[in-house]
């Protein structure tokens, strides 16, 4: 699905709906999250119905450091020479030497991400191969067409993307549209005040689209809808 011109959603109705993005600004691509599957077919297919070689994709930007977001990073990153990127805060959990943070075993919203996301990362499991991080993502850093946005929260590492060229917010899992709307999953938020104060700062972008890290994304009210959640 095309978000925008040159703004690719990519994803199906596996690991909760799991979300990435294809970026193109010229000839180069940027990738905004790797998927669930180690091996990553999605977005090679997806590179190619862009007409692109692999060797496009110049960047790797990760909106956080949970397994379903970037299991496909350290095999994209040897097929392509692309830069792996994410928040300072994120990188030793993408390079595998610290564990995610944990989250309560207690059941919360939504409870259709309970098992396995929700169980999964309290027990500490869902291993995802390790890559390395070529550069850390900073507040207000642009490149390839998108302006990082330190979005806090979900995880104190958690970034989105902005094309303010098109309007086009990437929000990561600061907002979900699987299983239902909201800002973000109760069960996954470690900071609540935080996600508040991040979503007033997408708000205030008034998007027009936003593409979401599950679900489907919003194409339509997309600035009415994200200022619903505050």
């Amino acid at each position: 699905m095309e978000l925008a011109p040159g703004i690719v959603c990519i994803g199906d109705k596996t690991r909760g709906y799991v979300r990435a993005f294809l970026v193109a600004d010229g000839k180069e691509l940027t990738l905004v999250d790797a998927l669930a599957d180690t091996h990553p077919f999605a977005v090679l297919a997806a590179i190619r119905r862009l007409g692109r070689s692999v060797t496009d994709l110049k960047r790797i930007w990760l909106t956080h450091a949970h397994f379903s977001h970037l299991c496909g990073a350290a095999e994209l990153r040897q097929l392509t020479g692309a830069k792996v990127c994410s928040h300072e805060w994120e990188a030793d959990i993408v390079s595998g030497d610290r564990k995610a943070q944990p989250v309560s075993l207690v059941p919360k919203r939504p409870l259709r991400a309970y098992i396995p996301f929700q169980l999964g990362l309290a027990l500490g499991l869902g291993d995802h191969p390790p890559c390395p991080v070529d550069d850390v993502l900073t507040d207000g850093h642009e490149e390839g067409g998108l302006a990082v946005l330190h979005a806090p929260g979900h995880t104190p590492g958690h970034v989105g993307f902005w094309s303010e060229k098109h309007g086009v917010l990437l929000s990561g899992d600061a907002i979900v549209t699987w299983p239902e709307f909201a800002g973000g999953w109760d069960s996954f938020r470690l900071n609540a005040v935080q996600q508040k104060e991040s979503l007033r700062r997408m708000a205030a972008l008034t998007p027009k689209v936003v593409g979401v890290g599950h679900g489907d994304p919003i194409m339509e009210r997309a600035a009415e809808r994200v200022d619903s959640l505050l």
